[in-house]
């Protein structure tokens, strides 16, 4: 039990500190349980709401726990290894090449670092939504572009941070990998192409989660209607009114014509095409039209109701119902309804829809 089965840098582990190991992490994982459920028990029950600065506070006791894990993980490897301190450890060489060496404190560095910008994210999303709450202007798509913006700063400067603590010259790794890098860059211009868009989109503002957008195609054959449920650097996530999740590059927003219904003021005009029969009473049409228009809760009463004659079609009469409503996401069961009316009332007062028709003509026998 006692005999070395491995060696884990400067340390022999046995058996029993493969058991310690094991035991110390089962009861962190379960005390950091235990601790979260007896503090949102608390909670609960003495309604309290814990603001942005204390929950983060807690979320960084509750990871300190497996930090605590680790420490005594360390002192209890030196029981059967009195002759290796703890400075052995961080200096125990783990990768050793011609230029690089990367020892054990390395390692806790670059993870220190990268917990140190998660919590820096978490804590930067309370500030800016702190400040933007103020704002008569708040909405959560701000949010998240400033949100977004913040993270990549922070991750990227932690990147830097630890290549710097690697000793790997920046300057020597760019133009050393010069040729690679285009080479990358060749058969990934689409990929490119995608993230500068994706920073264009978060600097310029013009998009934001939520806001609800038709995207004009020549490629399509119809335009495309959707709500933004997430921008990414590189991709953004839209639900179409069918309940779909796309994932669509972020090239295309900013290649193709885009119509933000929210952006600006959100009543615009729609419209809803019907045809009657030839001979019909056409200003019985156009009262009726309007009637089932302004049957319409959603329909605006302060614009004007237009009913047109748009052209002398095959069949029939083609007119166009013009309305204003809200740039609502329900916009095409709103115009479902008000067409149920329009059939009502044409059934009504007898007025008959068209349908195609066509005459054949047999020959004469001869």
């Amino acid at each position: 039990m006692t005999e070395s089965l491995f060696s884990l840098g400067p340390f022999d582990i046995n058996i029993w500190n493969i058991l310690f190991l094991i035991i110390l992490y089962y009861f962190a994982y379960r005390g950091r349980r235990i601790a979260l459920g007896i503090l949102n028990k608390y909670v609960r029950k003495t309604e309290i709401r814990i603001q942005g600065k204390r929950l983060a506070w807690i979320k960084l006791l509750s990871q300190s726990i497996y930090l605590l894990a680790f420490y005594i993980a360390i002192l209890s490897l030196r029981i059967n290894n009195p002759n290796v301190d703890f400075d052995d450890m961080l200096n125990y060489p783990i990768i050793k090449l011609s230029k690089i060496k990367i020892a054990f404190y390395h390692i806790v560095v670059i993870t220190t670092v990268l917990f140190l910008a998660r919590l820096a994210v978490f804590v930067t999303r309370l500030y800016i939504a702190r400040k933007l709450k103020d704002n008569p202007k708040y909405n959560e798509g701000n949010l998240y572009i400033y949100t977004q913006l913040a993270k990549y700063v922070i991750y990227i400067f932690s990147i830097l941070f630890c290549f710097q603590a690697l000793n790997i010259p920046l300057s020597n790794l760019l133009f050393g990998s010069a040729a690679v890098l285009v080479g990358i860059g060749l058969g990934l211009q689409d990929a490119f192409k995608d993230l500068i868009a994706g920073f264009i989109l978060l600097l310029e503002g013009n998009l934001k989660v939520g806001d609800v957008i038709k995207i004009s195609s020549s490629e399509k054959e119809s335009d495309l209607v959707a709500k933004i449920k997430k921008i990414n650097i590189r991709t953004t996530q839209i639900q179409t009114w069918e309940g779909n999740v796309l994932v669509m590059p972020n090239s295309i927003l900013t290649r193709d014509q885009v119509e933000n219904w929210s952006h600006s003021s959100r009543l615009t005009r729609f419209k809803i095409v019907v045809s009657v029969v030839y001979g019909v009473d056409t200003d019985l049409v156009k009262k009726l039209l309007e009637t089932a228009a302004l049957s319409h809760p959603k329909v605006k009463r302060t614009q004007q109701i237009l009913v047109r004659l748009a052209d002398f079609g095959e069949n029939g009469l083609n007119l166009e119902l013009i309305f204003w409503a809200d740039q609502h996401w329900d916009i095409q069961t709103y115009k479902s309804e008000i067409r149920f009316e329009i059939d009502r009332l044409f059934r009504a007062n007898d007025i008959r829809i068209p349908y195609p028709q066509r005459t054949v003509h047999l020959p004469k026998d001869k």
